[in-house]
């Protein structure tokens, strides 16, 4: 829709120009740093920051309902800056001019209902949001989006000719990385280090195809992480994972989209992610505390995180309900289905913390749970749901796992509709499918197959046909005739099929 179409009070603001004034502030001290340089720790107790705009009350001289009609206009234009996570440029970026806005087609993936089996069995109504769909297959690509897109304008504005970016990774973030910085190949080099042998093929084979170089290092990804803060600290380098305060405003955008598909109207609704390096649950309540005090929603939607018992230093931190009394442990991970949650020591956790508690304060009722669950729970709710039409990573089928567990707890009531975060693309970690089905999945995940969903291929040989067709070798017109007969009853015998009543 072109512009010249709007109403003359939306047309002023559906191209915005830059503003603000955006600064690093400290968790830990308060202190306050420019966002004029790449900046990833406090300069002075080390640690993690987030993005605060401190003129952010000019955006309240507009009532909550304008910015629910600029943002449902703005989703008819074709302004490439505009059609990704960008669509919400005065709450992510607003400093970016839009030129310098990076647009892989990123963002508004498909909110996908559940069919009538899974809510019965789940006994509530509830979605799944399609991240996979993003253009590298995972939700990293909204937090990449608004850090390439800020690292653009560093560029742009300062001259910059070499950047190297590098980021620590468990398959979804290296692939994101690379994409994001392939498109910046003129000015921007990238390098990702992984855990070996603990990315799947898929994984692996997307930064290698963008062009990164890719490092394997011995361990589980906090090791990797550690070498990359070593770098970051010593180095003039882009880091990329999400240390970077940039990567938790794209990923805010996961809020605005939701609230979006849903009219804005967020009463008795929840919102089930999982916990790996605690990026996205804390991008996911900054992005609804956000539009809570700018009127866009009046209700908070309820939190649901979730941990694989097999890293849940999160969990185990809030399982201990007095507050004064929390201790943050960090554990060793053991392996599982869900890779990109395998994280012991995750990075956002001073984030998590202030923000569940901002969370709380905000919202009428208790906000913010975490749930636990099984190896063996994710990996059965992975299949079940994408044997119900759904494209479910294994992530998936733990926010699945953890929804069955928050409504065995009473965390989640019938009356209520969840969002269920499958944060990448089933077919990232179709290995493990593969390793269930043919039952060789190593005992160290503590997984059994259960046999009503596993799935096989069958090879189809007619009895009584003995020449095959076979590539370049075509069978004579009567014997293929036969070929195709008898291997059609062949199916139709095992499907059970009856033949058609023979028509006059």
């Amino acid at each position: 829709m072109r512009a010249s179409d709007f109403s003359d009070e939306i047309r002023p603001h559906l191209f915005p120009q830059p503003s603000g004034d955006l600064i690093y502030r400290c968790l830990q001290c308060e202190e306050v740093f420019s966002i004029e340089s790449l900046l990833y720790t406090c300069l002075k107790c080390k640690s993690v920051l987030l993005i605060e705009d401190r003129e952010r009350e000019r955006l309240k001289q507009y009532s909550g309902s304008f910015w629910r009609r600029l943002f449902d206009h703005r989703r008819m234009l074709n302004h490439p800056a505009l059609k990704g996570i960008f669509l919400f440029h005065e709450l992510i970026a607003p400093v970016i001019p839009l030129e310098d806005i990076i647009y892989l087609g990123e963002g508004h993936t498909p909110v996908v209902q559940a069919n009538d089996v899974l809510q019965e069995w789940v006994g509530l109504d509830f979605y799944f949001k399609n991240d996979g769909q993003n253009p590298s297959a995972s939700f990293k690509d909204r937090g990449m989006a608004c850090a390439l897109s800020y690292l653009n304008y560093l560029v742009r504005s300062q001259g910059l000719t070499e950047v190297l970016s590098i980021c620590a990774s468990t398959g979804d973030t290296s692939a994101a990385a690379a994409l994001y910085s392939a498109y910046m190949s003129k000015t921007v080099k990238s390098a990702v280090l992984l855990p070996h042998k603990k990315v799947t093929p898929q994984q692996m084979s997307q930064p290698l195809g963008s062009g990164a170089r890719v490092f394997e290092i011995p361990g589980v990804f906090d090791d990797c992480m550690k070498v990359v803060e070593h770098l970051a600290e010593n180095y003039n380098v882009a880091l990329l994972n999400s240390k970077n305060a940039w990567r938790i405003q794209g990923q805010e955008s996961y809020s605005f989209e939701v609230a979006q598909s849903f009219d804005y109207e967020l009463e008795k609704k929840v919102v089930v992610v999982p916990i790996g390096n605690a990026g996205n649950i804390t991008a996911i309540m900054g992005g609804f505390l956000k539009l809570l005090d700018l009127g866009v929603i009046e209700t908070l939607p309820k939190i649901v995180g979730v941990q694989s018992e097999h890293a849940d230093p999160v969990y185990r931190y809030y399982r201990e309900s007095a507050p004064s009394k929390r201790v943050f442990r960090p554990v060793t991970v053991r392996p599982s289905v869900a890779q990109a949650a395998m994280i012991g020591n995750p990075v956002s956790m001073p984030r998590v913390v202030r923000l569940v508690e901002a969370y709380e304060q905000a919202a009428s009722s208790p906000g913010v749970f975490v749930v636990q669950v099984s190896e063996q729970e994710i990996m059965d709710c992975q299949l079940i749901a994408n044997r119900n039409g759904h494209i479910a990573c294994t992530q998936g089928g733990e926010c699945l796992a953890g929804l069955l567990r928050a409504r065995e707890e009473g965390v989640v009531s019938a009356e209520e509709v969840a969002v269920l975060n499958a944060t990448a693309h089933a077919l990232k970690f179709a290995g493990f499918q593969e390793s269930y089905f043919a039952d060789d999945l190593d005992a160290a995940y503590e997984i059994v197959p259960k046999p009503e969903l596993r799935n096989f291929p069958a090879l189809v040989e007619a009895p009584g046909v003995t020449r095959l067709p076979a590539p370049g070798k075509p069978l004579p017109p009567d014997e293929f005739n036969t070929f195709v007969e008898e291997t059609a009853r062949e199916i139709a015998r095992e499907l059970g099929l009856k033949e058609k009543a023979a028509q006059i």
